[in-house]
């Protein structure tokens, strides 16, 4: 009995002695692992320059025709003729709507008529009256009739001409509201017309800007009906009042609109650029690590570590200026030729070993333009 207990308690002995050899093995290899320098981070740089930004005042327009105009009947009459197609573009004085004129084209010979014969009268009696055969009365009497005659005429004829409803300048028609043999009434809405080119771009900026736009400056005109384009135009008038409910002044900019994109009424984003420039220092916006307490870049740094110059990183916290394409200016915490981190910057930490590949660093742009894939 003893004999066994014996044996037991050696077995038991060896089973712990090789659980332990076991466990020191494994303790000693986690050691020499733990020992070994983490791996370097590739990470991608950019140098922070200096750069000579345009200074330009952004605010929201809408769109407005040089002329612009609601074509309407001005005197009743029945439409006996539409002599233009929707949409389509018309020169000052061409024909639109021809409304019936039977009735005053009849008053209109008869007024003719007696036109003539008060024409005759006259000058029989301007003969008769150099004879001294009849008095200076009579032929007075005889020349305002005349002209009387003349005047019944021509007003005549202008009640015909207002019904040749014509377009007062070249632009573009719009939708047509009226049918043939519509009887319209003064003032009834006929058909928009609209110039489109030049077009008028309303917008308003602060007060305190007031001192720094004058006529003439240069405009940039955006809209997302034209996602890929910019339009060009200039400052053509500046209001002379100053909203005083918004304390903000109304400027107008007057740009070409060849093809007729723009349309009056459109919302656009408008860009008023200042003849001064602004110098700043400028990074890659993807090189800020973005937090709520502070912003912050990682600088390279050269140091030496156990012995070995190695790039290292140093977590710089800064301020931050206006933002403009894939750049953002730096107003304090970065000096020129700072060489910063341009890439993942989430995943760096103060002081980590990393090596630089730029090799497929991206290209940064101050106006970059989205592909068509």
């Amino acid at each position: 009995m003893t004999r066994k207990i014996i044996l037991i308690s050696l077995g038991l002995l060896l089973l712990v002695g090789i659980i332990a050899t076991i466990k020191v093995l494994q303790i000693g290899r986690m050691a020499a692992q733990g020992s070994q320098a983490p791996v370097p981070e590739t990470v991608t740089t950019a140098a922070a320059k200096k750069e000579s930004w345009e200074v330009v005042l952004n605010a929201i327009g809408s769109l407005q025709a040089v002329q612009g105009v609601m074509i309407t009947a001005e005197l009743p009459g029945k439409v006996v003729k539409i002599a233009f197609e929707p949409g389509s573009r018309v020169k000052a004085g061409d024909l639109l709507v021809q409304q019936d004129t039977s009735t005053e084209e009849a008053q209109l010979r008869v007024a003719e008529a007696a036109e003539a014969l008060a024409q005759t009268n006259f000058r029989r009696l301007r003969e008769l009256l150099a004879r001294k055969i009849v008095s200076k009365a009579e032929y007075d009497n005889a020349e305002a009739q005349c002209k009387q005659a003349a005047a019944q005429s021509d007003n005549i004829r202008a009640l015909i001409a207002k019904k040749s409803i014509r377009a007062p300048f070249s632009g573009r028609l719009g939708i047509r509201l009226i049918d043939l043999g519509q009887v319209l009434d003064s003032g009834e809405e006929i058909v928009s017309l609209q110039s489109l080119d030049p077009i008028f771009v309303d917008f308003l900026l602060p007060q305190q800007e007031l001192g720094r736009v004058r006529p003439g400056l240069p405009v940039r005109v955006t809209t997302d009906a034209l996602p890929d384009e910019v339009i060009e135009g200039e400052i053509s008038a500046i209001n002379p009042q100053v909203d005083p409910a918004t304390r903000n002044i109304r400027i107008q900019a007057t740009a070409a609109n060849a093809q007729e994109h723009l349309r009056p009424g459109m919302f656009v984003n408008v860009g008023v650029v200042l003849p001064a420039r602004n110098e700043v220092l400028a990074i890659p916006a993807t090189s800020v690590l973005y937090a709520p307490y502070s912003d912050s870049v990682f600088i390279l740094e050269e140091k030496f570590q156990e012995g070995r110059r190695v790039q290292a990183l140093r977590q710089q916290f800064v301020r931050l200026g206006e933002k403009r394409g894939d750049f953002v200016s730096v107003a304090s915490g970065v000096n020129e030729g700072d060489v910063v981190v341009s890439t993942g910057v989430f995943k760096l930490r103060n002081g980590q070993e990393v090596v630089v590949d730029n090799t497929l660093a991206p290209e940064f742009h101050l106006a970059p333009e989205v592909a068509n894939d």
